[in-house]
């Protein structure tokens, strides 16, 4: 064990001083997710495989897409946090990079990239958003593993965002840090907590590739979601719970 890990303290400087028995609703169950196949048109993302397949092994040939980062909250503080992964982002903040800017949906526009995957954008315009925020593909042609890190330690705070893919190849999972045990997402879609357990995916030998939409709900959406009454970011996995 290592300095980090006995002092709580990241590479980032940050401190991940989450306890593990941070209360939830006693019907919330870890690891789980949120499947929103039933609310997305599963059939057309699916017709877009091919296209972002072919889109993205041509932007492989240079390599100048950016790594993707983890944070700071990793599980294990030996693992890199730009495991070598790569994002392409489709919409660009007015201000510096802050995850908690990343729902801030004024302050977000269509990045040069956007235009390239226009039918993937004609998608989201589909999902159950009012507005969005940070927008990114995130892909990888090499078996390599995505270390498991949570986004951010605010209880208090539920990011809403969407995870998607086009196919099934990428090994997405989430964590129960305490047990161990991985829960893999089976579909094509998932809203998960972000906060109280890890996620990470497991190496696939071979181009794998998902999209993360940020933004806010629309209204009748979110008063469709049930809500705990703390610990908000385990919404999903209260959501989960109630219907499982």
């Amino acid at each position: 064990m290592n300095a980090a890990e006995t002092s709580g303290k990241t590479e980032s400087g940050e401190f991940d001083d989450l306890p593990d028995d941070t209360p939830v609703d006693s019907s919330v169950v870890y690891p789980s997710y949120k499947s929103f196949d039933e609310f997305i048109d599963v059939t057309r993302l699916r017709s877009l495989d091919g296209y972002l397949t072919q889109k993205i092994k041509r932007r492989m040939q240079s390599q100048e897409d950016l790594k993707f980062y983890t944070g700071p909250y990793k599980l294990n503080g030996d693992v890199p946090d730009r495991p070598g992964s790569r994002m392409i982002y489709l919409a660009y903040s007015e201000k510096p990079d802050s995850y908690f800017d990343l729902d801030r949906t004024e302050l977000w526009h269509p990045t040069v990239h956007a235009a390239e995957f226009s039918l993937l954008m004609d998608f989201i315009k589909t999902l159950p958003f009012a507005a969005t925020g940070r927008m990114l593909i995130m892909y990888d042609n090499v078996a390599r593993q995505v270390p498991a890190h949570r986004d951010h330690i605010e209880t208090e705070l539920c990011h809403e965002f969407l995870w998607f893919r086009t196919n099934i190849k990428k090994p997405f999972f989430m964590l129960n840090q305490k047990t161990g045990e991985k829960k893999y997402v089976e579909g094509y879609s998932a809203w998960f907590d972000s906060v109280n357990q890890f996620h990470g995916s497991d190496a696939y030998d071979g181009l794998s590739f998902s999209i993360r939409v940020d933004g806010k709900f629309t209204d009748e959406f979110r008063d469709s979601i049930p809500k705990p009454e703390f610990n908000l970011a385990s919404t999903p996995s209260y959501w989960a719970a109630l219907e499982g």
